[in-house]
C-alpha cells in the first residue's frame, strides 16, 4: 500500500487511509477506527464527513460505512480535480487585471525604486540574468567578450535560450571571433542561429552589454574584472545609451556563419558538406541521417544551417547557390 498516492485526486492521507480501511472492512462502523489510525476522533469525523460528501464512502446499516467502487471513485475524483485545475488555470491566465492594482501600490511608495542597482554577489547576478531572460517579451541584446563556454555554461543557458526563441523573443548576440575557434561553443551558437537567433562575430567587443526589452540593461561594474559585480539600470536614458553602444558593436560585426565560412576557406564543415551532397541527390532526411549517423532532428538542423549560410529560402535554391559557389 502506498499512502499518499491519492493526494493527486485531492484526498488527504487520513482520508485515503480511511477509504482503504473500509475497502478492507466494508460495512463496519467508525467507532474505534481512530485508535487503529492513531488520530483523534474529531479528525476522523471531519474526514468521514468529507468522504461521504464526495461519495467515496456511503452509509450502510447499523451506522456502518460502505466504500464506493474504486473505479467510480477514482473517475469521480479525477473529474472533480480536473475541473478545479481548469478553474485555477483560467484564473491564472486572467491575472493580468492585477497589474493595475499592483501598479497603484507601487505609485504609493514613498521613494522610487533605484534606476541603477549595484549587485556584487555573483549568484545574485546569475539569478537576475536568468529572471530577466525568462520574463523577456520581445528582445534580448547581448555583447559578450567571452572566448569559450563550458559544458556547464551551455547546459544552464540552453533551456532559457530555447524558451526565448520558442516564445518569439528576438535574440541578437555579438561574440568574439576567438569564440568560433572553440568547437563546443561554436556548435552551440550555430544551433541557436539555426533556430532563429541572430549571432554576429567581432574582432573586439568594447563593452559587456545585456539589454532586455530595451527597458533593463546590465553591465559589469569593472569591465576588466566582471567578478566585482554588475550594475542593473532601468533609467530610460541610460538604457538608450547602452542600446546605441550595442548597435554600434552590432553594425561592425559579421554574421556568425559568414565568418565561419570565411575562416574555413569558404567551405562548409564536413558534416554539413555531406548533408549538402545528400540534398543534391534528393536523399530523404531519414536516409541521410542514417548515413551520417545522426538523428533526423540533428540532420534537419544541419539543413537549416546550410539554408542560413547560403541565405536560401528552400532546398532547391540552396543547391543552386552551392553550385554557384563551387561547393558541389
Amino acid at each position: 500500500m502506498t499512502l499518499g498516492a491519492a493526494s493527486v485526486l485531492g484526498l488527504s492521507e487520513l482520508e485515503e487511509r480511511l477509504y482503504r480501511h473500509f475497502l478492507r472492512n466494508p460495512g463496519t462502523t467508525a467507532d474505534d477506527v481512530h485508535l487503529l489510525l492513531e488520530v483523534c476522533p474529531e479528525e476522523v469525523g471531519a474526514a468521514l464527513g468529507r468522504l461521504t460528501a464526495l461519495a467515496v464512502l456511503g452509509e450502510g446499516g447499523d451506522g456502518g460505512y460502505l466504500p464506493g467502487n474504486p473505479e467510480l471513485v477514482v473517475d469521480t475524483l479525477a473529474d472533480l480535480r480536473l475541473r478545479q485545475l481548469h478553474d485555477e488555470m483560467r484564473a491564472v491566465t486572467q491575472a493580468r487585471h492585477l497589474v493595475a492594482s499592483l501598479r497603484a501600490e507601487q505609485e504609493r511608495a514613498p521613494t522610487p525604486a533605484p534606476v541603477v542597482e549595484k549587485i556584487e554577489n555573483l549568484d545574485t547576478i546569475r539569478s537576475r540574468i536568468d529572471a530577466l531572460a525568462f520574463f523577456a517579451r520581445e528582445e534580448i541584446l547581448s555583447a559578450e567578450p567571452y572566448t569559450a563556454l563550458t559544458p556547464e555554461n551551455i547546459q544552464h543557458s540552453r533551456p532559457l535560450d530555447l524558451r526565448c526563441i520558442r516564445r518569439g523573443v528576438r535574440i541578437k548576440n555579438v561574440v568574439l571571433s576567438k569564440t568560433v575557434e572553440d568547437p563546443l561553443t561554436f556548435e552551440y551558437l550555430r544551433e541557436l542561429a539555426s533556430l532563429g537567433a541572430e549571432i554576429r562575430v567581432a574582432e573586439e567587443i568594447s563593452a559587456h552589454i545585456l539589454v532586455y526589452d530595451r527597458h533593463t540593461a546590465l553591465t559589469p561594474i569593472d569591465p576588466a574584472d566582471s567578478s566585482r559585480g554588475a550594475l542593473v539600470a532601468n533609467e530610460a536614458g541610460l538604457v538608450a545609451n547602452m542600446v546605441d553602444l550595442f548597435e554600434k558593436i552590432w553594425s561592425d560585426a559579421v554574421d556568425l556563419m559568414s565568418f565561419s565560412a570565411e575562416n574555413e576557406g569558404d567551405r562548409l564543415p564536413d558534416e554539413e558538406q555531406r548533408v549538402l551532397e545528400a540534398m543534391c541527390r534528393g536523399t530523404k532526411d531519414e536516409i541521410g541521417a542514417r548515413d551520417l549517423g545522426v538523428s533526423v532532428r540533428t540532420y534537419r538542423r544541419y539543413v537549416a544551417s546550410i539554408l542560413h549560410i547560403l541565405n536560401a529560402a528552400s532546398r532547391p535554391q540552396a543547391v543552386l547557390l552551392a553550385r554557384e559557389r563551387g561547393w558541389i
